[in-house]
C-alpha cells in the first residue's frame, strides 16, 4: 500500500500544524497531565485517519474485456434506468457507488479503451447519497469507448464533505482497464452509466471494492 500523491502536501501541512499546536500546548502548560496525553492521542488518531484516507491499496485484479469492473470502494446505492442528457442524450443503466470517509477514495477505469469526452462541472455540495447529487453537485464526467464500440460514462461526484475532484482524463487518451483516473478528496460517489443491454452483476446495498467486484458484463 502507498499514499496517493494528492495527499502528500495535505499530510505534510497537517503534520506541521499538529507539531505547532503541540509546541504551543507544551509551552503554555509545561506541567504535563492526563489532558496532555489525551490531546497527543487525539492528534495521532486524526493524523492516522488523514493518512489512511489517501491510501492506495495494491490489488491483484483479473482483467476481462467484457467485464465492467467496479471503479470505487463503497456501497451500491442506485441501480436504475435513467435518461442521460450529457453526451448521450439517451437512456442508460446507472449504477452508483457511495464512498464513506472510511473507504479508499482513489478511482479506476472500469474498462479499457479511448477517452471520448472529459469535463469538470462546478456545482453544489448536497449529500452524495441523494439522487439529485448526480447532476446538481460538482462532478466530473468521463466517457470511455470500449474496443467493441460500447461507451461507458463515469461520473465522479463531490458531496457535502468532499470539496475537490481530481481526474487525469484527456480526450483521445488510450487507457487500460483498472488504470487510475483520479481521486475525490474526502468523498463521495461514483456513477457508471452503462448500455441498456449490459448485464448487471451487483445488488442494491451491496458493499463493493474497486477492481475486485464486477459491476456488469458487456454484451457483444
Amino acid at each position: 500500500m502507498k499514499i496517493h500523491k494528492a495527499g502528500h502536501i495535505i499530510i505534510l501541512i497537517i503534520g506541521l500544524i499538529l507539531v505547532i499546536l503541540t509546541s504551543i500546548i507544551n509551552n503554555q502548560f509545561p506541567e504535563k497531565g492526563i489532558l496532555h496525553f489525551i490531546f497527543y492521542f487525539a492528534e495521532l488518531v486524526f493524523l492516522f485517519f488523514v493518512i489512511r484516507f489517501f491510501r492506495v491499496p495494491k490489488r491483484e485484479v483479473t482483467k476481462d474485456a467484457n467485464s465492467i469492473l467496479c471503479s470505487a470502494d463503497g456501497r451500491v446505492v442506485a441501480i436504475e434506468e435513467v435518461f442521460v442528457e450529457e453526451y448521450f442524450n439517451a437512456k442508460r443503466l446507472q449504477v452508483s457507488v457511495f464512498m464513506s470517509p472510511m473507504n479508499v477514495h482513489v478511482n479506476w477505469y472500469p474498462i479499457g479503451g479511448i477517452i471520448k469526452f472529459a469535463k469538470h462541472h462546478p456545482g453544489k455540495h448536497y449529500p452524495a447519497f441523494l439522487p439529485k447529487s448526480s447532476t446538481d453537485n460538482e462532478h466530473s464526467t468521463i466517457v470511455v469507448q470500449h474496443e467493441n464500440g460500447h461507451e461507458i460514462m463515469i461520473r465522479q461526484i463531490a458531496g457535502s464533505v468532499a470539496r475537490r475532484i481530481i481526474f487525469y482524463s484527456e480526450p483521445d487518451q488510450k487507457v487500460n482497464q483498472f488504470d487510475e483516473f483520479g481521486i475525490i478528496k474526502f468523498g463521495s460517489r461514483v456513477d457508471l452509466f452503462l448500455p441498456l443491454d449490459a448485464k448487471i452483476n451487483v445488488k442494491l446495498s451491496q458493499p463493493v471494492r474497486a477492481g475486485l467486484d464486477t459491476i456488469a458484463f458487456l454484451t457483444n
